[in-house]
């Protein structure tokens, strides 16, 4: 008897899982992820600031849509060699890597659903993601430099 209860335990189990939704991720901007208005190439843009690690990791992952002259800032703990990548994120993004002062060191295109690396070509403390092409566009490049970073929320 225990041994049938047990495979009978483990078969309903396994039907659960099987027949059970994937986490639902949110697909538009999260609530209590706090923004900034940053300024480029005569654009104003409002910017989600990723500011934590649960933030940055998962950074504009499961999003379908993001309207123009948004993106979202990452602000990170440490001044390095910091790299993106576009695991599970459907949108087509262009990256900046800023240093300190919020020169631009390097834009990079990303292609949705991989995970090719796209480095800072210097060290750097923040990047914004926009919809791709958003820099060439706005005539902005690297050596520019993105105004409001000031107001950023500090890296946690």
């Amino acid at each position: 008897m225990p041994i049938r209860l047990a495979l009978f335990t483990s078969v309903a189990l396994f039907s659960a899982l099987l027949t059970s939704s994937p986490p639902a991720w949110p697909k538009e901007p999260a609530a209590s992820v706090p923004t900034v208005a940053l300024k480029a190439g005569g654009q104003t843009i409002q910017a989600e600031v990723a500011a934590t690690d649960v933030t940055r990791q998962k950074g504009l992952m499961f999003r379908e849509k993001m309207a123009h002259n948004t993106g979202m800032l990452f602000v990170f703990p440490d001044i390095a060699y910091h790299a993106m990548w576009m695991r599970n994120t459907p949108l087509p993004l262009a990256v900046a890597f800023m240093d300190e002062s919020g020169k631009i060191v390097s834009i990079h295109e990303m292609q949705p659903f991989t995970e090719t690396t796209h480095q800072a070509a210097g060290p750097v403390r923040y990047a914004l993601e926009m919809n791709s092409e958003w820099f060439s566009r706005n005539q902005v490049k690297a050596g520019d430099t993105i105004k409001g970073l000031d107001k950023a929320p500090k890296p946690k």
